[in-house]
């Protein structure tokens, strides 16, 4: 199913993990514009062994989606290692570990960061499903730690890489933070020259130059999009260029309307027609916040029951915004 090798290197942007929205056609969208590796949502490792019901939809791959990296959570080795070998039966080739989200409904069962309270615990479960993996093929996502000013990142990541992982992403706030302050980016300096397998940048990059800072600050092998991507696909694009030194694309109304109407469109290329016109509704917002005549547009379409109806609203409101364009008559 996946056969491409993962390319690591600032070049190559990632699509990290999002819940609720990095599925199938999301991925796609981000694909075709710049997104070299993505990640799926995350994957209960015991919802696989239990078949609950959505774990099918977040596992959808076709071959247009590679290199591709299944991202499971859990805390018990027993669950974590069946996941693997039924995955791996499945054809999946390369895998993730969340050691990093904060969510209340995941770490209450010890899983996502909380698995850095107890980092021998997690190195234990590292080499379970690394044996299973193969050498190179496990990653795993972490945070600065738990508690705040105690930092077990640099000993997490030095037992990883010696326990065979592929590679470590590292979003570099502690997971008592959440999302709150800022992402402390010199320490993935420090974990980049501490190791030696490729390091993956999270957190706070919110724009293309944000990456590009990013990378110039800590020398990371790679940075993974994730807020910023859901804001703009095509962020992506934006920051390759930025790489080049060439001006990155100006987002505007007319592009992001494009953006809506392509996911629309994979959503509906792969049968995924009623969950994708749920997801529109939060999707649309996010793509075209701060653009003209985006405020109408977010109102209107959350109305929409069928997508004849958001394609209509998408035609409608695209050529008022090119009227608006030639006579210069924004309004928002």
């Amino acid at each position: 199913m996946n056969t491409h090798s993962i390319l690591f290197s600032p070049d190559a942007p990632w699509l990290a993990p999002l819940a609720g929205y990095s599925d199938l056609p999301f991925r796609l969208l981000c694909r075709e514009h710049g997104c070299h590796v993505a990640v799926t949502e995350m994957v209960s490792a015991k919802g696989l062994i239990y078949g609950s019901p959505g774990t099918r939809e977040l596992l959808m791959t076709c071959a247009d989606d590679t290199p591709l990296v299944v991202q499971l959570f859990g805390s018990e080795s027993s669950f974590l290692v069946q996941a693997l070998e039924r995955l791996r039966a499945d054809g999946f080739r390369y895998f993730d570990l969340n050691c990093g989200c904060p969510v209340r409904k995941v770490i209450k069962t010890g899983s996502g960061a909380a698995l850095l309270k107890d980092p021998t615990h997690l190195l234990s479960l590292a080499k379970d499903m690394i044996r299973v993996a193969g050498p190179g093929c496990m990653g795993f996502k972490i945070r600065l730690g738990w508690y705040s000013g105690q930092p077990v990142f640099l000993d997490v990541a030095k037992g990883l890489q010696d326990l065979g992982a592929g590679w470590v992403a590292m979003h570099p706030r502690y997971g008592a933070q959440g999302f709150t302050g800022d992402a402390d980016w010199s320490q993935l300096s420090v974990l980049k020259k501490a190791l030696s397998i490729p390091i993956i940048a999270s957190g706070d990059l919110f724009q293309a130059e944000d990456a590009i800072r990013c990378v110039e600050q800590s020398g990371v092998d790679s940075i993974m999009f994730a807020r910023g991507a859901l804001s703009d696909p095509s962020i992506f694009d934006r920051y390759t260029h930025l790489r080049k030194g060439l001006a990155a694309p100006e987002k505007t109304c007319t592009q992001a309307i494009g953006l809506v109407r392509r996911l629309c469109e994979l959503y509906t290329k792969h049968g995924m027609d009623r969950l994708g016109l749920l997801k529109m509704r939060t999707l649309v917002p996010r793509f075209l916040k701060g653009l003209p005549g985006a405020r109408s547009l977010r109102r209107d379409i959350v109305f929409c029951k069928t997508w004849n109806e958001v394609f209509s609203l998408l035609n409608a409101h695209m050529m008022q915004t090119i009227l608006e364009e030639q006579h210069g008559t924004h309004h928002r």
